[in-house]
């Protein structure tokens, strides 16, 4: 297994895995040629038994690798809810094949030989996926801990604003006053952060499906 040419905690790293050893060491050096750290894998299972670090990246795989082959490897990343971008390496082009990859939510299906810039972009545009994910579950998770501050009212309150009704169907619709309304949205405006409604409406859409 190859290592990672940094210990700098955000960088990205993107994680190669081909049981082809003369593929690995060759995809090694161009990455971190560029300044992308690397680490390399011999199998799938090789990859599912180590501890991966928790850093922006992708994973680059072959197709076909004797036992799990790059599409099972995929499918079984997603149920362990693992999201890193994937770019898919393979010697033998199959539509189907990359079709089905693709579906599952591929970045890109390359076929060997593949020109370096045409890898180096794929893998690329994989990390800067996987950098905007990762910057996006953040900010889901502080707008849903600033939600949990919101007391039962507030958030039904939230709930009928970003709908877009307006104060005075709030009231009727909750069965108190519009001075009432005006008190909860403006508490929980303060709470939630929001700086206008459509920042409030922004804030909404980020937070995790089962709050919505």
């Amino acid at each position: 297994m190859g290592a990672a040419i940094s210990g700098i905690a955000d960088s990205p790293v993107t994680i190669l895995v081909d049981d082809d050893a003369t593929v690995r060491d060759a995809l090694e050096e161009l990455l971190n040629s560029v300044g992308i750290d690397t680490m390399s894998f011999s199998s799938g299972q090789e990859l599912l038994d180590a501890k991966l670090p928790d850093r922006p990246g992708c994973l680059v795989l072959d197709v076909r690798m004797p036992g799990l082959s790059g599409l099972d490897l995929q499918n079984l990343l997603a149920t362990k809810g693992i999201l890193t971008p994937i770019v898919f390496l393979t010697g033998h082009g199959d539509i189907a094949m990359s079709v089905q990859a693709m579906k599952a939510g591929a970045v890109d299906f390359l076929t060997k030989p593949v020109r370096d810039q045409t890898f180096l972009d794929a893998v690329s545009t994989a990390i800067a996926n996987d950098v905007a994910r990762r910057a996006a579950s953040t900010v889901s998770r502080k707008n849903a801990t600033l939600y949990e501050t919101l007391t039962p009212r507030e958030r039904e309150v939230l709930r009928l604003v970003v709908s877009g009704a307006m104060n005075k169907q709030i009231a009727s619709d909750l069965g108190i006053s519009e001075i009432t309304v005006k008190l909860h949205r403006s508490n929980m405006t303060k709470k939630m952060n929001a700086r206008s409604i459509s920042h409030l409406f922004n804030i909404w859409q980020s937070l995790p499906a089962d709050i919505r």
